[in-house]
């Protein structure tokens, strides 16, 4: 067993380069080689624990007939030894190995939600403005080129109850401010600005909720696109929920 792990530790290092080794390195190629020996050499080391612990009695039980008591001793503790450090260099990984794959399932969530922001990026780019018509938003991102059928995955959790579009008017000043000059570069330049002449520009925004795992709408697990932005129903607080409304268009 310890001849075994060993050997995977080395494997581990030559893998990753790390050569030559420090600490850092063979505590990461430990980490590897106990992962990749767990279902091995973990339910081995049962038997053998248990088979090395009689071999000890038994030898303790006969000094005279039987002989080996050292190697026998020596053996219990080695197996031991090699099943505690495993056990250890699991148990260390185990936040790190379940926050990664908290991340993952996180990101497998929010892939929904980032395609259809992609289309309704893509979408604005062909047309100006993202769809308008909440009945017919499924059907114009549908036209979208989509050669690996992502969108069209997407659009599974799609519901036209949860899309909302408005428009905000942004409009310059019309107030002239008096500019102080500075320096000798700007002397002749004339202290007022002219008045802005224009009337203003729109920006359309939308919001897209997606129904989550549990297929259920309006619920904490629903991916919610607005303009582009990903985030789960349950990471947005009340409180900037009602603010949002209450800014609404």
């Amino acid at each position: 067993m310890l001849g075994v792990f060993m050997g995977s530790v080395i494997a581990a290092l030559i893998e990753f380069k790390g050569f030559p080794p420090s600490f850092a390195s063979i505590v990461r190629a430990g980490e590897t080689a106990s992962w990749r020996l767990k279902w091995v050499v973990l339910p081995a080391a049962i038997v053998v624990l248990w088979g090395s612990k009689r071999i000890v009695r038994s030898i303790k039980a006969n000094p005279r007939g039987l002989i080996g008591l050292r190697a026998a001793r020596l053996g219990f503790a080695g197996s031991a030894l090699v099943t505690v450090m495993i056990a250890t260099l699991i148990g260390v990984t185990i936040p790190v190995r379940l926050e990664r794959r908290e991340w993952a399932n996180d990101a497998a969530t929010k892939a929904p939600g980032y395609t259809i922001a992609r289309a309704m990026l893509e979408y604005r780019e062909l047309h100006g403005t993202p769809p308008l018509d909440n009945d017919k938003v499924a059907s114009e991102l549908r036209t979208l080129p989509d050669p690996d059928g992502s969108i069209a995955n997407a659009l599974r959790y799609f519901d036209s109850n949860g899309y909302q579009v408005g428009t905000v008017l942004a409009a310059a000043s019309t107030k002239s401010k008096t500019l102080v000059p500075q320096g000798s570069a700007i002397r002749n330049a004339r202290p007022t600005a002219a008045p802005a002449t224009d009337h203003g520009v729109s920006f359309t925004s939308y919001v897209v909720r997606l129904v989550g795992e549990d297929k259920i709408p309006n619920t904490d697990d629903d991916i919610i696109i607005s303009d582009g932005m990903v985030m789960k129903a349950s990471d947005i607080s009340p409180q900037s929920t009602n603010q949002s409304r209450k800014n609404a268009p």
